[in-house]
């Protein structure tokens, strides 16, 4: 049995069912199953096959070659009848199996080329509907954009033709009111008119009185002129009585004197005679009874005087009333001959006036017809307008809705661009962590004209592995290889603008509040005062310090959207000799004097401080608020100016000092009430350089000792940091106490080594890269950000601008 199992033939998975379970092939067509359908339904959708050539017979299939299965189509029927189709063979019948199966296969390799066909089909189908769907839609905003545009003008021409509307309204009133005007006035002048003949009529009655009363007037005048010369006359016959009455008092007084001579007389004679006397006596009192009688005759008479005088008076009086009242009544009749005249005139003009409102009244009739014709061709205007904007409004509150919904958009993409920008910070500084707190870039300058010997083998290579591309560098020195890994490696032909796109983002994160240290190392002439300053007069080799501040303003400029307010304060300084300078300082001495001074500039001692939240401070050096990019180039050119260089056999200008650039940024958010204070170190180390390369003598090697010591001392801090020692060596130098909080703290540090590509430099480059590695390996704490979120008192130092 066993022996008979081994001889006989595998069996086909084709034939495991009985032959009352298969199906002609001619039928297989004209089936429909549910499962296919099922199963497609599971499947990718595929496109109903509506369009199909003459399909082949089954049994034809088999026998078609493979160029003609573009002529060839299968229905969904006949495709699943394939994938079901039961080879019918006998039991022992391998050649016939084997045909069949043969057949099988071609069928099966006509669809799958059918389908792959079919599938390239629908996928160039698919591109033309995202193509068309794209033009679509690109014709659809054009659409919107013209439909909006049309909506403007619309909305102008209906607003232009409502103010025209408008306007012609207010000339129609205003010449409706006009017009009224005219005829309330040309009413009035007919009435000031029609007043104006009664009261001539009135004056002239009147005149005709004052005519009579001065015709009565002139007659009592003429009485009275009369009666005036009457009492003239009889003044002058009562002037005539008195003076023929004082004549006779005259005579009676020459009489009574006469008397008193004869009484005089008498007496002298009255001894000689009494008989004479008492006749005397008799005679004297006879003589003053006429005397009497004359005295009372003058007394009558000089009453009758005043009398008559009296009356004279009177009479005086009465002429001069009526010479007054004649006056008055001749003013009066010349002021009404003038108001006649007056009034004669102003008829006149009032005649001419209506004349001519009459004639400006018709004037305006035909212009108000005319604007009425004009009005009523701008309201078909209007109404046209309105139809074409009724139309438009539709298309308007369509586009409305979508520019609303765009809106919406809008604002949650700002949303979720907010809330990206505050993850985006989270895991930029988890990034960073995660690369180490201490990063190492190494750059390699190109080679100079000045390098000597250009054809000699490249001691510098970069490894093209995928493990350490862009970030490996080999160094060659005697023929053997000293192979190293950074986080970044730049050649010699990387732009001033791809090894500021590496460090960007560490120089965001002084912004986000965090204290950021860039620092490049190096020999001397390897290019790092190139990296860190450049050319700033040549846009495109400007170095990392003025990028990283174009960079600092512009983002605190894009962040005041979101209610952040930054002030930014810097301060500039350089260790010569293990002294520290202010190269801000205002009262810095010429350049010959600065590299004699020992104890800086300004004549200060300056201190290092360092308080309990890290930050580092130097005692009275001078600190700058700066607001703008233009003042930063000015203060760094101030400060390269002041700079010390030297002259040296591995440099022409070579720096002698350490260049410290301190940014100390305070953020406030008036929305949040948050506070963030960064600080960004960017600082030029000086070159490291062996004496006997060097030539250095004099002030040069005391500059060149100093150099090495300050190097050597970052150098033992270094190894200290990385060996994890409890004491770390930061006091043994200016710069590595300085350096302190971006060395040992929670600062986000950055060095970028620089390498020369000249063979004779291998020994220096060598040393660069061996204590890049070291400080590459190192571990410092974990970066803080600098936050608070109350807002600052009212008195505080600080201001927001």
């Amino acid at each position: 049995m066993a022996s008979r199992n081994q001889n006989r033939a595998p069996r086909s998975p084709f034939t495991k069912k009985s032959s009352a379970d298969e199906v002609p092939v001619d039928k297989r067509r004209r089936i429909e199953t549910r499962k296919t359908d099922a199963q497609g339904s599971m499947g990718r959708p595929r496109p109903p096959l509506s369009v199909r050539q003459e399909a082949a017979p089954t049994s034809d299939i088999g026998s078609t070659e493979g160029s003609e299965c573009a002529s060839v189509e299968f229905t969904k029927e006949e495709v699943e009848a394939l994938l079901n189709e039961k080879l019918k063979v006998k039991k022992f019948d391998h050649k016939g199996k084997a045909d069949q199966l043969a057949d099988y296969t071609k069928r099966l390799k006509l669809c799958i080329k059918w389908f792959q066909q079919v599938e390239e089909g629908h996928i160039l189908e698919e591109e033309k509907l995202r193509n068309a769907l794209s033009s679509a839609e690109q014709k659809c905003t054009d659409t919107e954009v013209e439909m909006k545009n049309k909506v403007d003008e619309l909305n102008a021409a209906s607003s232009k033709l409502r103010e025209d509307i408008a306007t012609l309204e207010k000339k129609v009133a205003k010449e409706e009111s006009e017009k009224l005007d005219a005829i309330t006035s040309n009413r009035r002048e007919k009435e000031a008119r029609d007043a104006a003949e009664k009261l001539q009529a009135s004056l002239s009655v009147e005149l005709e009185k004052v005519r009579e009363e001065k015709l009565v007037a002139e007659q009592r005048v003429a009485s009275s002129e009369d009666l005036y010369n009457r009492a003239q006359e009889y003044n002058k016959s009562l002037q005539q009585y008195n003076s023929k009455l004082q004549s006779d008092l005259e005579t009676t007084t020459e009489s009574l004197k006469r008397v008193e001579d004869e009484k005089r007389t008498v007496v002298e004679t009255l001894s000689n005679s009494r008989g004479h006397n008492k006749a005397l006596q008799d005679q004297l009192t006879s003589l003053k009874a006429s005397l009497d009688d004359a005295l009372k005759q003058k007394e009558s008479l000089v009453n009758e005087l005043k009398c008559l005088r009296g009356e004279l008076q009177q009479v005086r009086d009465d002429r001069v009333r009526h010479v007054r009242e004649i006056q008055d009544l001749k003013d009066e009749v010349v002021k009404y001959k003038e108001y006649t005249g007056k009034s004669c005139a102003e008829l006149d003009t009032l005649t001419r006036k209506s004349k001519a409102v009459e004639e400006r009244c018709s004037s305006q009739r035909m212009q108000i017809d005319t604007l009425k014709h004009e009005l009523e061709a701008a309201n078909e205007k209007l109404k046209m307008a309105d139809l074409s904007a009724s139309e438009t409004r539709t298309e308007f509150e369509e586009n409305k809705r979508i520019v609303r919904e765009l809106q919406d958009r809008l604002a949650e993409a700002e949303l979720q661009i907010l809330e990206g920008e505050n993850l985006r910070k989270k895991l930029h500084n988890t990034i960073l962590e995660l690369k180490g707190n201490i990063r190492v870039f190494c750059r390699v300058r190109p080679l100079l004209p000045d390098d000597g010997n250009t054809t000699e083998a490249p001691v510098i290579s970069y490894p093209t592995s995928t493990e350490t591309l862009g970030r490996g560098i080999d160094l060659v020195q005697s023929g053997q290889k000293y192979p190293f890994t950074f986080d970044k490696v730049f050649h010699h032909e990387t732009s001033q603008q791809d090894v500021f796109v590496e460090i960007s983002q560490l120089v965001q994160s002084a912004l986000d509040g965090y204290k950021v240290c860039i620092f490049a190392y190096g020999q001397t002439g390897s290019g790092k005062t190139y990296t860190m300053m450049g050319r700033p007069d040549a846009p495109e080799q400007k170095g990392l310090i003025p990028r990283s501040l174009e960079q600092i303003f512009q983002a605190s400029q894009s962040l005041q959207a979101q209610g952040w307010k930054y002030r930014m304060q810097a301060s500039m300084l350089e260790i010569y000799n293990e002294n520290i300078r202010d190269l801000l300082c205002t009262s810095r001495s010429s350049g010959a004097d600065l590299s004699r001074t020992e104890n800086g500039v300004c004549g200060k001692q300056y201190t290092i401080k360092h308080d309990a939240n890290g930050n580092t401070h130097v005692s009275d050096l001078t600190i700058v608020d700066v607001c703008s990019i233009k003042e930063i180039s000015s203060l760094l050119q101030q400060a390269g100016n002041s700079r010390s260089v030297g002259k040296t056999q591995m440099n022409e200008q070579s720096s002698r000092s350490h260049f410290v650039f301190t940014l100390r940024i305070s953020g406030m958010n008036e929305n949040t009430e948050q506070q963030v204070q960064g600080v960004l170190n960017l600082i030029d180390l000086a070159g490291s350089e062996r004496l006997s390369r060097s030539g250095a003598t004099g002030e040069r090697l005391k500059e060149t000792q100093a150099i090495n010591k300050s190097l050597s001392s970052l150098s033992d801090v270094i190894f200290s940091l990385a060996k994890k020692e409890d004491h770390v060596p930061f006091r043994n130098s200016k710069l590595t106490y300085l350096l302190q909080p971006c060395l040992g703290g929670d600062s986000k540090t950055l060095m970028v080594v620089n390498i020369s590509p000249d063979a004779s430099s291998v020994g220096e480059s060598l040393c660069s890269l061996r204590f890049a590695a070291r400080v590459n390996a190192c571990e410092i704490g974990i970066p803080r950000r600098q936050t608070t979120t109350t807002r600052p008192p009212s008195d505080s130092r600080l201001s927001y601008g």
